[in-house]
């Protein structure tokens, strides 16, 4: 399969994802935003947000913290995945987490994991 396809088949995971999904280099411009990402953030610009700085939607100490996951990325293969907070009103949990190319540190994606049950009945295909 040719790398074109890999690229397809990882940008349809990524769109399918219900959370959003914020992608950014090492600039922290932002890259790439999913479908629920543009829509959770549709109030602060939605896909005029791509191109942009993420850390001209957070203040200053919130980008303190962004760059100092950064540099903890940065500083071993193994530091990929770091818990920022939990968001109590819609209930779920964000991250932050490195991407890397053969181990090398290329940027890095915010992940929403929502901690409510799922609704829909299981394998409801036909109803």
């Amino acid at each position: 399969m040719k790398c074109e396809a890999y690229v397809t088949f990882f940008k349809s995971i990524v769109d399918q994802d219900r959370c959003a999904v914020v992608i950014c280099n090492l600039e922290h411009e932002i890259i790439y935003m999913n479908p629920a990402a543009l829509e959770s953030y549709a109030k602060r610009g939605g896909d005029k947000l791509v191109g942009q700085s993420l850390l001209n939607c957070h203040n200053a100490q919130s980008n303190k913290k962004i760059k100092q996951v950064i540099a903890w990325f940065a500083s071993s293969s193994e530091h990929n995945l770091v818990y920022t907070f939990h968001n109590e009103k819609q209930n779920k949990d964000v991250y932050m987490v490195a991407l890397r190319d053969e181990g090398r540190l290329i940027g890095y994606y915010e992940k929403h994991e929502f901690r409510n049950r799922e609704t829909m009945q299981h394998y409801d295909l036909w109803e």
